[in-house]
Parts: C-alpha cells; structure tokens; sequence
C-alpha cells in the first residue's frame, strides 16, 4: 500500500503558530523532506521531533522528487515542510506535488502559517479577489513583462521582497502601475513586525532615508475597476469601426460576433457599427 504524501505547515517566525496536528503528523510519518535540513533542525528539535529528515530543495527538485515518489508508492509516509510557512507556495515542494499525484499517491495538506494570505488580511486593502505573484523574476526582461502584466489588474496584488531588492523594486512599481496604494508588512508574526500603508511614492521616500531591513510582503491595490474599463475604451476608440471588428475577426471570430463584441466595447448600440462595416 502507497504512504501518503504531507504538505505540512510550518511557522513563519512565531514558533507558537506550529498547529498539534502539524507537531502529531512530523512526529508519526517515516521520513521528513526539508527545504534546508539545517534549518528545520531547530524546529523539530523545540518540538521534540526525533523524525529522520532529507533535503529536497530547489537545486534537486525534480531528481530528489523522483527518489520520494518511489518511497512513497513503497510505502513510506513522508512530510515536506519549507523554510517557513506553507510548502508548495512559491517553493520546491509544488514539483513533488505534481509527481506524486502523477504518480497516484495521495496528498493531504496540514495548513498552517502562510506569509502571503498573513499579509493580505492585514493590509487594509480588498481581499475577495488577489494575485500573488511570489518574488519578481531576477531577469531584468523577464520582470519587465511581468510587471507590464500588472498595470492593468484589477485585483490587489501581493508579492514577496528581499531587502536589498525593496528600493529598487518600489521604484519599478511606481513608472510601471502609477501612486497606487501599498501596504508593507515586514517581519511578519516576528518580534520586529510592521505593517506600514503607504502610496508608492511615500514608501519610496521612505525607504530612501530608512534601510530596509527583514523580509517584505507587499499589498498593493489593483487598478480600480471604472477606470480600467475606461482606459480599456479609450484604447478601442483610438481604432477605426473596420480596425476594431478586424482585429476579433483575425482571432478567429465570425464577422457578427466581431461586430457585437467592437460594439460592447465602444459603448455603442451593435447597428452602429453594423452600419459602417457594411457600408
């Protein structure tokens, strides 16, 4: 019979957020897969966890992930944790995830402490709609689009910043999205926390006379919903009727499908346009 696969849990600084199932479920299962063994040593140590560990970081992910999965269809039980928070976000274990379900184990999830969803519900900002987009890629092309890809979303938006990185990127933010509102959660269930709102413009100055300093989260508020409508508008109403029902036709729809959606888009009645395409 396969073990079954664990995503447990674990605190993002406050070590008093470790759940009794999360402390139960490391202690019973066979083995432990660790982000970085060094670290979680001290976790399970606190907890008096005598649970034999095995790395499975980012640089073996897709190797190590193969050798659990054969343990698990043996019959191994094993539980993944991360460095903080909740495996599978943003780490490694999503790869194991996905191979082991491939593979037929089950997969059963303890949650627990999790940095983004910490900050979301903290930050004074909407939360029925969010995306996280973890941390921005290094690539400075890359990061580039990524970013382009935000200007026009609606939803808040929560990602992740190292220190060293936070100026830079704040200032990126603000000639990409515009002064949209921000809040910074710093530290997050840690002694030194803060949460701090700001408009993108205040945190830059800011932070150009405080070093930042521990590990961000950052809410930022998404595009309000009447103006990007509008801005998309204008962008349809800055092509001809004929360039606006081309434009849908050449991905792929009918000419009146085209016709209806340019005229949803214009704001004007669907004979309008009717009139001038066919003309």
């Amino acid at each position: 019979m396969a073990g079954i696969l664990y995503l447990v849990a674990t605190p993002i600084g406050n070590l008093e957020d470790m759940t009794f199932r999360a402390v139960r479920t490391l202690s019973e299962v066979d083995l432990i897969a660790a982000e970085d063994t060094r670290n979680s040593i001290k976790l399970l140590n606190h907890f008096e966890i005598k649970t034999p560990m095995t790395s499975y970081h980012e640089f073996n992910k897709y190797d190590k992930a193969k050798v659990l999965v054969d343990k698990l269809l043996a019959g191994t039980n094993i539980a993944v944790i991360t460095d903080a928070g909740t495996p599978g976000i943003s780490d490694p274990g999503e790869e194991l995830v996905r191979q082991a379900l491939a593979a037929g184990v089950t997969v059963t999830a303890v949650p627990g402490a999790c940095a983004c969803i910490t900050a979301l519900i903290s930050s004074g900002l909407p939360t029925r709609r969010f995306t996280f987009e973890a941390f921005l890629p290094q690539d400075k092309k890359e990061k580039a689009e990524v970013l382009a890809g935000l200007k026009d979303e609606t939803r808040t938006m929560v990602i992740y910043e190292a220190p060293h990185r936070l100026q830079k990127t704040l200032a990126e933010l603000f000639d990409t999205l515009g002064d949209r509102r921000i809040t910074l959660c710093r530290e997050l269930t840690k002694r030194h926390e803060t949460i701090e709102q700001f408009l993108l413009s205040e945190a830059i100055a800011y932070y150009a006379e405080h070093e930042p300093r521990g590990e961000y989260v950052m809410v930022i508020e998404g595009m309000d919903v009447a103006a990007a409508k509008a801005e998309k508008q204008q962008e349809f109403l800055s092509m001809t009727i004929e360039e606006h029902v081309a434009m849908y036709e050449k991905q792929g729809m009918t000419k009146k499908d085209a016709i209806k959606q340019a005229a949803a888009d214009r704001g004007v009645p669907k004979r309008e346009v009717y009139n001038v395409v066919m003309r």
